[in-house]
């Protein structure tokens, strides 16, 4: 089993910044995409972005394209989420995601381990 662990969440006003954290443990795989998905209250959840681990692909939702970026850390098994100019209808718990496949998708049941979530609040 792969295990992730997000971090980061919090209160922020909107057109702030904030940084989520992927950490994952156990099973580590060659060929790996990691995603990033985020649900609000009374919605499915959506696709916000991926990368390749061991890859140049990446991609991204349409809602946050241009606004958040995904980055990762090699040698410590992480991938973060970089958003930036936050918006009120960001609201939502953010989930990291990780399939054992080595390909962009946005398809949230083609991944196989999920985190646990963590809650972003953006205010007006």
């Amino acid at each position: 089993q792969v295990q992730l662990v997000e971090s980061g969440g919090g209160l922020v006003q909107a057109g702030d910044p904030l940084t989520l954290s992927c950490a994952a443990s156990g099973r580590t795989l060659s060929t790996v995409t990691m995603g990033w998905f985020r649900q609000a209250p009374g919605k499915e959840r959506e696709f916000v972005g991926a990368t390749v681990w061991r890859g140049d692909a990446t991609c991204y939702a349409n809602a946050v394209k241009g606004r958040f970026a995904i980055s990762r850390d090699n040698a410590k098994n992480t991938v973060y989420l970089e958003m930036n100019r936050l918006k009120p209808e960001d609201t939502a718990v953010y989930y990291c995601a990780a399939a054992p496949f080595g390909r962009c998708s946005g398809l949230p049941n083609a991944y196989t381990w999920w985190g646990q979530g963590t809650q972003v609040t953006v205010s007006s």
